[in-house]
């Protein structure tokens, strides 16, 4: 027998428009119907918002859970089943858990320690503990000496959907000067001078010596598996000529406007961080989210260290920009990265389409409006109240609630 919800009353989000006051009709875990106007039968949503579910493409939150504080590692399964908890509340029906591969002074992970961290999410998943589809995001250190090592463990491993090409030595893409790169490492970590010149010094070897090497390595075995390829914090356009190079078809927050204009140009989805939209700016010093967006060169955003705001964003960048309508904004949470990895069965509300759904309430009297010029002023401080941030309300996941 086919297993059907009706979903009434809904202002309904699709790629390039929104329905007011419309109904859904999920059939079997697909999206079977959808039509203007309220049906008298189903749930009634009362004008809610129903959206796709959020694709979350690099999020490190589940580092925060595992390893709450330095030297402290909670029980994988726990700490799995409680990040998973936050990620489908806050929206997000997919998500790429990234793993870190390759070490560095920073201590990180050892190795293997990931690989047990990928048996115990799908361990998770096979006990039906999860809510949201778990897949892999490798955040590879091209310039460790023992980052394919680490990758080695997940050559055949068919979880592994993106892996991103990252490189945070000293004087380059995301710290293009020592100052941020001081500020990070030196005051962060406590070294004295002596110390941290050792430290720069080290980096600067490590990278010279492998970088290049692990790259081409890495995109070579991305390329013969299908996997989606990320740069990392492009900052120059020869960064992303070599991009381009290695078929890179996600260009991860770039910093600096001419990398993210390249990028872009060339067909790279530019991702930046939804924090940086929600906070008004890059928590490193580097170029907000927003200029990207008033350039019209923002495809993706993610949420980083903060699962909420992968909603929160969308709503701001709408309320924000008069060229940036809602299904837009969303988009950049949904159908965009759905395609940037090739998941073309998810991320929009259309016919035959797995309804991965999620109901959102927001006050539309302070916030549903496009901002005029005396309300864009004080904007700055309105956008934060608590008015402005979107309320999740339910969430389905293929058509079975989850949340």
């Amino acid at each position: 027998m086919s297993i059907e919800t009706v979903f009434s009353n809904a202002a309904v989000v699709l790629e390039d428009r929104l329905l007011p006051n419309s109904t859904v009709v999920v059939r079997d875990g697909v999206i079977a119907e959808i039509s203007e106007g309220a049906s008298r039968v189903g749930e009634d949503f009362g004008g809610d918002y129903l959206i796709p579910g959020l694709v979350e493409l690099h999020t490190d939150h589940l580092e925060s859970h595992y390893s709450p504080r330095p030297g402290v590692r909670w029980n994988k399964t726990a700490a799995i089943q409680a990040y998973d908890a936050q990620i489908v509340t806050s929206g997000i029906t997919t998500v790429f858990d990234c793993l870190r591969m390759g070490s560095d002074e920073d201590g990180g992970f050892e190795h293997g320690e990931m690989r047990d961290m990928a048996d115990a999410i799908q361990a998770a998943e096979k006990d039906d503990r999860l809510r949201a589809e778990h897949l892999i995001h490798l955040r590879c250190e091209v310039a460790s000496e023992n980052v394919l090592q680490h990758f080695e463990d997940f050559r055949e491993d068919p979880h592994v959907r993106l892996v991103s090409l990252m490189d945070h030595s000293p004087g380059q893409r995301q710290f293009q000067t020592m100052e941020q790169y001081t500020l990070y490492y030196k005051t962060k970590r406590g070294l004295t001078d002596e110390q941290f010149a050792r430290f720069v010094e080290n980096r600067l070897a490590l990278s010279s010596r492998y970088s290049s090497m692990h790259r081409d390595t890495l995109a070579d075995i991305c390329a013969a598996r299908g996997i989606t390829v990320a740069s990392h914090d492009d900052a120059t356009l020869a960064h992303v000529e070599e991009a381009k190079g290695h078929g890179v078809k996600l260009a991860e927050f770039p910093t600096s406007l001419d990398a993210a204009d390249a990028s872009h140009k060339a067909g790279m989805s530019v991702l930046m961080g939804a924090p940086n939209v929600v906070r008004g700016g890059s928590h490193s010093g580097n170029i907000a989210a927003t200029d990207l967006a008033e350039r019209g060169v923002l495809d993706v955003l993610s949420s980083d260290y903060i699962p909420l705001s992968l909603l929160h964003a969308p709503f701001v960048l709408a309320d924000r920009y008069e060229n940036i309508s809602l299904p837009q904004a969303l988009s950049m949470v949904t159908a965009t990265p759905a395609r940037t990895v090739s998941l073309d069965d998810r991320g929009r509300i259309a016919l035959g389409l797995r309804a991965d759904l999620v109901r959102v309430r927001r006050d539309p009297t302070q916030f549903q409006e496009k901002c005029n010029a005396v309300f864009r002023s004080e904007l700055r401080q309105k956008e934060h109240a608590a008015g402005g941030v979107p309320v999740v309300r339910s969430v389905w996941r293929q058509g079975s609630r989850v949340a």
